[in-house]
């Protein structure tokens, strides 16, 4: 009994099944994907294709959704929406919000809440909307890509 306490004690010193190893583990994974997360939305709000760039995956049949509207690939992603629409609105403002996490081994996808106003200039319009929007992730050479993104709004009642 002595030497299976001794053992035992060994294993946990070393830290072999410390729940914590794998939490701090999913905690790394889980603040690297907010920093994407949150840098995409900078993104959004600074028209900037370079952290689209920088964190989604190009590969042939990319598709990334929002509302209805789909964009084929990283280009057309950034030089037909992203880019374009920093001359498309004014007073935009992007939040995204309550950031719901799920790691599954080089897997993973968030679920946040949107919330978007702007001015459309070319019509005066005032936009008003709520939703979400869901990333999926892959680890890919130890980085995590977004490889696909779905964002859903409707107007604010």
């Amino acid at each position: 009994m002595r030497t299976l306490y001794r053992a035992l004690l060994a294993v946990l010193a070393s830290g072999l099944l410390l729940p914590g190893n794998v939490l701090a583990g999913e905690a790394e994974d889980a603040a690297a994907l907010e920093h994407i997360i949150e840098a995409v939305r900078n993104g959004w709000l600074e028209a900037d294709g370079d952290p689209f760039r920088e964190h989604f995956l190009d590969f042939y049949g990319a598709r990334y959704i929002e509302s209805g509207g789909q964009n084929e690939g990283l280009a057309d992603l950034v030089e037909h929406h992203v880019e374009p629409e920093g001359h498309a609105l004014a007073d935009f403002e992007l939040n995204f919000s309550n950031p719901e996490i799920h790691l599954e081994g080089d897997f993973a996808w968030a679920i946040v809440d949107v919330d978007l106003e702007a001015t459309v200039i070319s019509r005066d319009e005032k936009i008003s909307r709520k939703g979400y929007e869901t990333f999926l992730f892959r680890r890919t050479d130890g980085e995590w890509k977004v490889v696909h993104t779905h964002s859903s709004t409707r107007p604010k009642k």
